[in-house]
This record gives structure tokens, C-alpha cells and sequence, in this order.
């Protein structure tokens, strides 16, 4: 059996909220994959050296602090400048509907703003990622 695909879930910048994020943390949990979770208030830099570090196949940006296109810009930076710029992005949060596509424009792979379905989130996110999907313990 395959290992599960390792994501990481981080909070850039000041924002000191971090409920959503422990909860899309754990809904990636119950689909399989092994979730690091940077904790809050992480410099683009320090997610950036994690990802690479934990050799994770996503990173996922939780913002609510309305920073999400600088802080999306400068995440992807600071992976490009540590040579991990295969790593897809995806961004979710606060996003008003008029900021999604200039997030795809500066390169992120998703975004997903407050509201959107956790099974949408995880479909996505294994797309990205070709998870496979989990395995069911209730036919052992």
C-alpha cells in the first residue's frame, strides 16, 4: 500500500484565526492524508522550508485577514526561490468572488472561499495531488 499523500496546511501572516483551518486539516485527515499543520502566524519563508522539508505534494493557505493576494504571491516566491515550485498552491479563506482569478493568475492551483463544501475541497485537493481515494475499514 501506497503511503498517504503529505499536505501542508498554513497560515501566513498575522491572521491568529485558525478554526477553519484545523477543520479542513481534518476533513484531509479523515480522506487519508497525512496533514501537517503549521500552526498560525508563519512567515511565507518558514512555509516555504517546511514544504521542502516535509516533502509534502500541496500546500494549502488559509487567510482571512483579506492578505491572500500578497501573501499568495510571496508564498510562491519563497517556494520558487527554495526550488520547490512544482508544489501546487491552493488558497482558502475570506476571498471575495472578485479576487479568484487574479489568485489563478498569480498561480494558485485552487482557491477555495469561505463556504465551500469540504467534500468539493478534498475532491479537488486529491485532483490535485492524484490521492488515491481512502480506503474503507468498513469492509474488513
Amino acid at each position: 500500500m501506497a503511503p498517504p499523500v503529505r499536505v501542508l496546511v498554513a497560515k501566513p501572516g498575522l491572521d491568529g484565526h485558525d478554526r477553519g483551518a484545523k477543520l479542513v486539516a481534518r476533513a484531509l485527515r479523515d480522506a487519508g492524508f497525512e496533514v501537517v499543520f503549521t500552526g498560525i502566524r508563519r512567515r511565507v519563508d518558514d512555509i516555504a522550508a517546511t514544504a521542502v522539508q516535509e516533502d509534502v505534494a500541496l500546500v494549502g493557505l488559509s487567510i482571512l485577514s483579506g492578505a491572500h493576494l500578497a501573501l499568495t504571491r510571496r508564498t510562491l516566491e519563497a517556494l520558487r526561490a527554495v526550488g520547490a515550485d512544482d508544489i501546487p498552491v491552493v488558497v482558502g479563506g475570506t476571498i471575495p468572488s472578485g479576487d479568484v482569478d487574479l489568485l489563478y493568475d498569480a498561480g494558485a492551483a485552487a482557491v477555495f472561499p469561505t463556504g465551500t463544501a469540504l467534500d468539493s475541497l478534498v475532491a479537488e485537493i486529491r485532483a490535485l495531488t492524484a490521492a488515491p481515494e481512502a480506503l474503507s475499514t468498513s469492509e474488513e
